[in-house]
Order: structure tokens, then C-alpha cells, then sequence
């Protein structure tokens, strides 16, 4: 069904440029006429401040095309064409509190181990009565009781999608479409890196090997720790434990091994039981207690998490009214990111559009 078209525009300031915010950029200029025909949505971006990239800001939007063209053509927005009313060298602090954006898309590039600077950005923006959507890991799991209460109590919305699986709706769906089920155990494959290196072994290759070949493929970073220790997953198994689960859990609470003891034999041990070697990021909730931990395990072939291959994420919800519910998808990419972005974008504008009838 085709919704109104006279919703106004939600106006975004975008606080990071780099492959992710280019990724919904491109969407929002790709789909402009349908989101704006089947959704009843239209952006606007009044504003972009990157760290390296510079900064713009112009009260009735930006455009897009042309943002998009300078950035990929020198790697900046010193280029952009200079129009009346354009407001250039604000600091991302500046762009969220002075700027007339309704929502923040806090991208930035942002340390996993303190959440910083984007905890301050979406302080910033909550007390600022902004809504804010955001893929950074970090920020949500360090400081997810504090940042709900605070989005709570300037009645504004707060979206992380893409925090856990990308675009694959890993929190939205349990939120949404579980509803009404207690969700006493979540079982999730969440870093894809790790999960296409030991598929590769599984096929013959060295731990070595494997990781050469994820990092030629872009899966792996030169400094592959968080991904073969364990570290990315953790993070995300303490936003799933807090968000779908409702249970606080800190980061230091999770059991963390990685997979970077795996050898050969092991996997032909596996092999032999009837088993294949999966990095398994655990929350279980017992007697109104909750633990959580992320090892590499021997999951049976008869598991749907067995036959997740390549840099594919899963996650398997335990539900007391369903049984077992298993979601897999992308758990990275621009696009897919940028995508993620974009459904939270959508469900605040609904929420809105809600508010207003």
C-alpha cells in the first residue's frame, strides 16, 4: 500500500563520512522517489562533519549528488560548491547541538574500548532533543543503560540496527516479530571474519593460511585481534543480552576465547564426532541471572548454526512460545550497513508520523 506524500522532510546531520555514511547517502539519493512514493519518507541532510573530510551545513539541505561526487572525486568536501547560506568548519559538537537536524547519524570513527567520541556525540544530540542512528558498537554496549535513560528523558528515539548483524534485523526482529515470547538463550554467529577462516580450515587450509586470505578479502583488518580473539563478538552478545534480553551485562562480564588456538587436528577431532567448529557468542538466562561468554565451539551438523558458511552471520533465538527461531544474513558492508541506517531512519519517522495523527 502506498503511503501519503506529504510527510515533511526528516533533516539528518551526518557525523562521520566515511564507507558507512557514504553507503545510506547513496541509498537516500538511489531511492529518493520510491522511499518518498511507498514509505512516505523524505530526507534532507542539512549537514555532514568529518574529522578528516571538513564539514558543511546548510539549514535547507544539502546536495546530496554533488556531496557525494566531491567526496569520491578528492576525498573531501573542500570542494563542495559554495551557496549562499553555507556554514563551513563546525566541529561535530557544533553540528549536533547549533544545527535544525532532527535526527544525527552518528557514524564516526570511534575507539570500541571507550565508546568515544561517539557516547559524547549522542549525549550531545539527547540533550539537544535530537534522535540519533548509529552503527558503532562500542558506544551501545558500554553505555547502553545510560544512553536509554537519557533518550527516554528527552523523549527523543535512539537506533543501533547495524551494531550486531549489520542490516540484518537481529534486534529489530526478536523486538518485533517475538514479541510476547520470553527469550531465555541467544546462540549467535556474529563476527563473519572468523567464521569464513574456519570454513576454509574445515575445507583444509592453516590458521595462517585462512587469515591471509580473509585480510586479501577485505574481512580481516591488518590487526586481526578483535575479530580471531573473540573481542567483536563480545561486544555484540552484551547489546543483544541488554536490548532483546532487557538483562544488564557489562563487556567484563563475558568469558571471552577466541579462535586463534585452532589447529588442524581439531578440526578433523570435530570432524570425526559428527561436528564443525563454529566461534559461538552465548547469553543465557537462568533464575533471573544472566551469563554470557564467546568460544569456539563443536556445534552438531544437525544445528542450523552448522551450516552458516562464508562471512555470513546467524543468530538462534531461544523462545519459550516458538522454540528455536534462526536469522541469518549479512553482518557487514556498506551497503548492507548503510541499509541498517535507514530502517531505524524509517522507524522513527513512522513513530512520528504516529505521534503527529
Amino acid at each position: 500500500m502506498k503511503r501519503g506524500k506529504n510527510s515533511m522532510a526528516h533533516k539528518l546531520a551526518f557525523i562521520g563520512f566515511g564507507v558507512v555514511g557514504q553507503g545510506l547517502a547513496e541509498i537516500l539519493q538511489d531511492k529518493r522517489e520510491s522511499l518518498k512514493n511507498e514509505e512516505g519518507f523524505e530526507a534532507k541532510v542539512v549537514a555532514i562533519s568529518d574529522f578528516r573530510k571538513g564539514s558543511l551545513y546548510h539549514p535547507q539541505g544539502l546536495d546530496l549528488e554533488a556531496v557525494l561526487e566531491t567526496v569520491q572525486t578528492t576525498g573531501s568536501l573542500d570542494g563542495y560548491p559554495n551557496t549562499d547560506g553555507l556554514i563551513t568548519g563546525w566541529d561535530s559538537l557544533q553540528t549536533i547541538t547549533q544545527s535544525n537536524a532532527d535526527t544525527i547519524v552518528e557514524v564516526s570513527y570511534t575507539d570500541v574500548q571507550t565508546g568515544q567520541p561517539a557516547i559524547d556525540h549522542c549525549r550531545a544530540a539527547f540533550e539537544s532533543g535530537k534522535n540519533v542512528v548509529m552503527t558503532n558498537k562500542g558506544p551501545v554496549a558500554l553505555a547502553y543503560q545510560e544512553l536509554s535513560a537519557l533518550a527516554h528523558k528527552h523523549q527523543v528515539s535512539w537506533g543501533f540496527e547495524g551494531t550486531v548483524m549489520s542490516g540484518t534485523p537481529a534486534l529489530r526482529m526478536p523486538k518485533l516479530a517475538l514479541a510476547g515470547n520470553d527469550i531465555t538463550e541467544i546462540r549467535g554467529i556474529l563476527n563473519g571474519t572468523t567464521n569464513f577462516m574456519l570454513m576454509r580450515m574445515d575445507e583444509g587450509e592453516s590458521y595462517g593460511a585462512a587469515l591471509k586470505e580473509a585480510q586479501s578479502l577485505g574481512y580481516a583488518e591488518a590487526d586481526p585481534t578483535s575479530d580471531v580473539e573473540g573481542l567483536d563478538a563480545r561486544y555484540k552478545i552484551v547489546i543483544l543480552a541488554q536490548h532483546v534480553m532487557g538483562m544488564p551485562l557489562s563487556v567484563e562480564a563475558v568469558e571471552c576465547t577466541g579462535i586463534s588456538q585452532m589447529t588442524p587436528e581439531l578440526i578433523e577431532q570435530a570432524r570425526a564426532e559428527g561436528k564443525r567448529w563454529k566461534l559461538i557468542a552465548t547469553a543465557k538466562k537462568e533464575h533471573g541471572v544472566i551469563a554470557a561468554k564467546v568460544s569456539a565451539e563443536k556445534v552438531p551438523l544437525d544445528d542450523p548454526l552448522a551450516s552458516v558458511s562464508g562471512a555470513l552471520n546467524a543468530i538462534t533465538y531461544e523462545t519459550d512460545l516458538l522454540g528455536p527461531v534462526t536469522l541469518c544474513g549479512a553482518g557487514a558492508g556498506k551497503t548492507e550497513t548503510g541499509f541498517s541506517l535507514l530502517i531505524d531512519l524509517l522507524t522513527i519517522a513512522k513513530a512520528r508520523e504516529t505521534v503527529r495523527s
